[in-house]
């Protein structure tokens, strides 16, 4: 598929998905931004949770015209006191979470010498604590309603083994780890659990920070198909595996990365 045809793709409709309550973080802008406007556009009623103040009032005043507009909530996610505040208060506006996506994240640079304790405390709260504390918070609510789906984020650098990130890296290969025993613990109450792995995609931060033609030739010299993956890409296999469509599949990991290898 050429980048132009990519750009026109069209996601399928998941009836399954229609006035399903779901709770998206990192929602306001990336890859976030663009599973608020899928999800937006099935019909389900989305909450989300951001720091981005201006793009995330943005995103809910450009999908206005949705059956349900998206609502949105400031929340530091590495306070997770203010965290389950805020998730209480979510479910006391829009019931009981249905559709978990713990999708923020943060690929902060750095080198092994200069990480302190605080450094590696903070990268842990950003990237891995708060999709645990969050699918803990939604967990009793599904098991009430006989069922529900938490998506964690993975990310397809540790797979790769590429240079300075190694805490990032660090809490994503823990992501895999925490969706398989959750899969296992949450599975006999019908709460299914996957990781979607992102490969390249063109996001303003990822193209700031592969701004040269010279990086992106490299990056498509080694995907077995040679366009860049979309937030569009992502968000399409996130709507298949909230659906009733992927009533069967849980504890992996399903990756959106043109084949990067």
């Amino acid at each position: 598929m050429s980048q132009a045809a990519s750009s026109a793709f069209k996601p399928a409709i998941y009836p399954s998905l229609r006035d399903r309550r779901v709770l998206i973080t990192g929602g306001g802008s990336g890859i976030g931004a663009s599973l608020v406007e899928a999800f937006a556009r099935q019909g389900a009623r989305v909450a989300f949770i951001d720091i981005a103040e201006a793009d995330s009032r943005a995103l809910v005043e450009r999908l206005s015209d949705c059956a349900w507009r998206p609502s949105f909530h400031h929340c530091n996610l590495t306070d997770i006191e203010r965290l389950q505040a805020t998730l209480a208060a979510i479910e006391a506006e829009i019931g009981s979470i249905q559709i978990l996506v713990n999708n923020a994240a943060n690929d902060d640079r750095h080198a092994i010498a200069d990480v302190s304790p605080a450094y590696w405390d903070d990268r842990m709260a950003v990237n891995l604590r708060h999709l645990f504390f969050c699918s803990q918070a939604v967990a009793s609510g599904m098991k009430a309603a006989g069922g529900g789906v938490i998506l964690n984020f993975g990310s397809i650098s540790w797979h790769l083994a590429l240079p300075d990130i190694v805490l990032y890296q660090t809490a994503k290969a823990g992501i895999e780890g925490m969706t398989r025993a959750m899969a296992r613990d949450l599975g006999a109450d019908n709460i299914r659990v996957n990781t979607i792995v992102p490969g390249a995609i063109r996001t303003p931060r990822q193209d700031a920070l592969w701004h040269d033609a010279e990086e992106e030739a490299r990056i498509l010299s080694q995907q077995c198909l040679k366009a860049r993956v979309m937030p569009a890409d992502v968000a399409a296999m996130a709507l298949f595996l909230a659906s009733d469509d992927a009533r069967m599949c849980t504890g992996h990991s399903y990756f959106i990365d043109a084949g990067w290898r």
